[in-house]
C-alpha cells in the first residue's frame, strides 16, 4: 500500500500456513510508515517460536505495538499516526476476548463491533489477518463450536466494513471482494 494510495481496509483470510500474514506483510510493505499490532502472547514454547519467526520476517524499520486485548484502543492510537497498520491477527485476538470475556457471545461481538467502527474512523490504511475455520473440521467441544462460530461472526464484521477482502489458498490470493469500479 503506497502512500500515494487512498485509504482503505483490507482484511486478509486464510487457513493454517496459507500464506496470509506473508500476504499482508508483502501489501504493506511499500508503505513508509508502517505500524505492526501483534495479538499474540508467548504463553507457551510454540507460540515463543511462532513470534520469533514473525519478528524476523517483518521489517526492523516497523514499529510494533502487542495488543492481545485492547487492539480497538491500540488501532485508534497508532491508526492516525503511521500510514499502514498491519494486525496480525484476528484470530488470536478473538481467543484472548472469548476468555477474558468468559465467553460471552454478546460482550465478545460488542468487541468486534467497536474494532469495526474504529477501522472506519483512523486515517492509516488498515490491514487484518485472521483464520478462515469455517472449513475445518467441525469442533467436538462446546467451547470449541463457540470459539469457531464467534470467530465466524467476528470475521463477518470486519469483512462488512473491508474495501477489499482476500482469501489465501496454498498461498494464492483469490479476491473475494473489492472496491466497486467508479465509471467515468
Amino acid at each position: 500500500m503506497s502512500e500515494q494510495s487512498a485509504r482503505k481496509v483490507v482484511f486478509v483470510l486464510g487457513g493454517v500456513r496459507s500464506g496470509k500474514s506473508r500476504y499482508a506483510q508483502e501489501l504493506a510493505g511499500p508503505g513508509k510508515r508502517v505500524a505492526f499490532v501483534a495479538t499474540a502472547e508467548a504463553c507457551d514454547d510454540d507460540m515463543r517460536q511462532r513470534i520469533a519467526r514473525h519478528r524476523e520476517d517483518r521489517p526492523a524499520s516497523w514499529t510494533t505495538f502487542e495488543a492481545p486485548l485492547a487492539l480497538e484502543d491500540t488501532l485508534l492510537e497508532c491508526g492516525n499516526q503511521f500510514d499502514t497498520v498491519l494486525i496480525d491477527c484476528l484470530t488470536v485476538w478473538t481467543a484472548n476476548v472469548m476468555q477474558r470475556e468468559a465467553s460471552d457471545s454478546q460482550r465478545v461481538l460488542a468487541h468486534a463491533e467497536r474494532l469495526a467502527n474504529v477501522l472506519r474512523s483512523v486515517s492509516a490504511s488498515v490491514i487484518l489477518v485472521s483464520n478462515e475455520v469455517g472449513s475445518g473440521i467441525h469442533p467436538t467441544t462446546a467451547m470449541g463450536r463457540n470459539y469457531r462460530d464467534l470467530l465466524g461472526f467476528v470475521n463477518q464484521r470486519v469483512a462488512a466494513v473491508a474495501d477489499e477482502v482476500i482469501l489465501l489458498v496454498a498461498g494464492c490470493p483469490l479476491v473475494i471482494k473489492q472496491p466497486a469500479e467508479v465509471s467515468a
